[in-house]
C-alpha cells in the first residue's frame, strides 16, 4: 500500500471534524459555488444540494467567476460565493473570491490550510485539517470539504456516513485485474448530486492511471455517446435511488453492447450496496471512486505519488 492508498484508508479519522464543524449561517440569495479541478466537481455536488434544500445555486470554475461572472448570472446584487480551495492558493479560485470581494458579494472559504491566500481573502473561512501526508491527488481533503459544502447547503451528514463508506471503499478497491484488463475506455455516469461526483470519479481515475474517462447524465447517454461502447469499455454508474430502475436498463444495454458496468447503488457486473438514499450518498460513495483510480494505476504500473504534469497546488505566474 503506497502513500495514495493509505491516506484514502485512513481518511476516515478525520471526518468528524468536518461533520461538526461550526458553519456560517446563510442569508436568502443565490448561492455561488466556486472551485478548480475537484473542487469544481465538488461544487457541483454542494450547488445540486442547496437546489434540492430550496435555494438557487450554481457551480462555477474559480477561473470563471473571476473573468465572466456576468456570463453565469446576470444578477449579483443579493449573492454569496462559497469557495472550495485546499491549499487556499489555487489562483484562480483565490481571484475569484477577490472579484467577489471587490464588488461587496459575500465570501465563505472552505479550506484545509489556515493562513493562506483564501483564508486571508474570505469575509469568513470553514477551516477542515486533513491528512498530513495527502500528496497531489486530492482525496482526504476533496471528502472534507464535500462534507463541510453539503452540511452548509442543509443537509444531515450524520457520524454514522463515516463507517458506511467503508464498505464500498472495501468492496471497490479489491476489483481483480482480470476485470479491467483490455478496457481502455472508461464511462462515469451520474444524475443531479451525482454527476459530480461522477466527475470526480473519472478525474481521479485521469490523473492517477493516465486512462481516457468521460463523464454524462445517465439519461443522457443513449443520445450518441454509446455509440463508443465496446469490449474496451467500462462503465461506472452511480446510481440514484429514486431513478435506480430505468438506470438499471440502462447497464443492461451497456452489458448488452459488450460494456462493463460497476454498479454504486444497483445492478451491474460488479454491484456495490449503498446505505444512503438522501445526499449523503455521494459521501458514502466519493472514497470508493478515489480508490478505483488507485487501483488501476497499480495495475498499469503507475506511481500515484508523483502523478504525470501535475502539482500539488496550480499556481499561475
Amino acid at each position: 500500500m503506497n502513500v495514495t492508498e493509505r491516506v484514502i484508508v485512513e481518511q476516515f479519522a478525520y471526518w468528524e471534524g468536518a461533520i461538526t464543524a461550526d458553519l456560517p449561517a446563510l442569508t436568502e440569495g443565490t448561492v455561488v459555488v466556486v472551485g478548480c479541478g475537484t473542487s469544481y466537481y465538488l461544487a457541483q455536488a454542494i450547488a445540486s444540494a442547496f437546489n434540492i434544500g430550496g435555494r438557487n445555486a450554481l457551480a462555477v470554475p474559480g477561473g470563471e467567476w473571476a473573468r465572466r461572472a456576468s456570463a453565469y448570472l446576470a444578477k449579483r446584487d443579493d449573492v454569496c460565493v462559497v469557495a472550495l480551495s485546499r491549499s487556499g492558493e489555487s489562483t484562480e479560485t483565490v481571484q475569484a473570491v477577490d472579484y467577489s470581494r471587490k464588488n461587496g458579494i459575500r465570501t465563505i472559504a472552505l479550506t484545509c490550510e489556515k493562513g493562506s491566500s483564501i483564508d486571508v481573502a474570505a469575509s469568513e473561512t470553514v477551516y477542515l485539517p486533513t491528512h498530513g501526508e495527502e500528496g497531489v491527488v486530492m482525496t482526504s481533503s476533496a471528502s472534507l470539504m464535500l462534507i463541510a459544502g453539503l452540511r452548509l447547503a442543509g443537509a444531515d451528514i450524520a457520524s454514522s456516513i463515516t463507517e458506511l463508506a467503508q464498505k464500498p471503499l472495501a468492496q471497490l478497491g479489491a476489483v481483480d485485474a482480470d476485470f479491467v484488463n483490455g478496457r481502455g475506455h472508461f464511462v462515469y455516469l451520474g444524475a443531479g448530486a451525482h454527476y459530480g461526483i461522477a466527475a470526480e470519479g473519472a478525474l481521479k481515475l485521469q490523473e492517477m492511471s493516465l486512462s481516457y474517462a468521460q463523464t454524462f447524465h445517465p439519461m443522457e447517454y443513449r443520445h450518441g455517446p454509446i455509440s463508443l461502447i465496446d469490449e474496451n469499455s467500462l462503465v461506472v454508474l452511480l446510481y440514484s435511488a429514486d431513478t435506480a430502475a430505468e438506470e438499471a436498463k440502462l447497464a443492461k444495454e451497456i452489458q448488452d453492447k459488450g460494456g462493463k458496468v460497476i454498479g454504486l447503488g444497483g445492478p451491474g457486473d460488479i454491484s456495490i450496496p449503498l446505505a444512503e438514499t438522501g445526499l449523503a450518498r455521494v459521501i458514502e460513495m466519493l472514497p470508493a471512486l478515489q480508490v478505483f483510480g488507485e487501483r488501476i494505476a497499480q495495475f498499469k504500473n503507475l506511481d500515484t505519488t508523483a502523478p504525470r504534469h501535475l502539482t500539488k497546488v496550480v499556481v499561475l505566474s
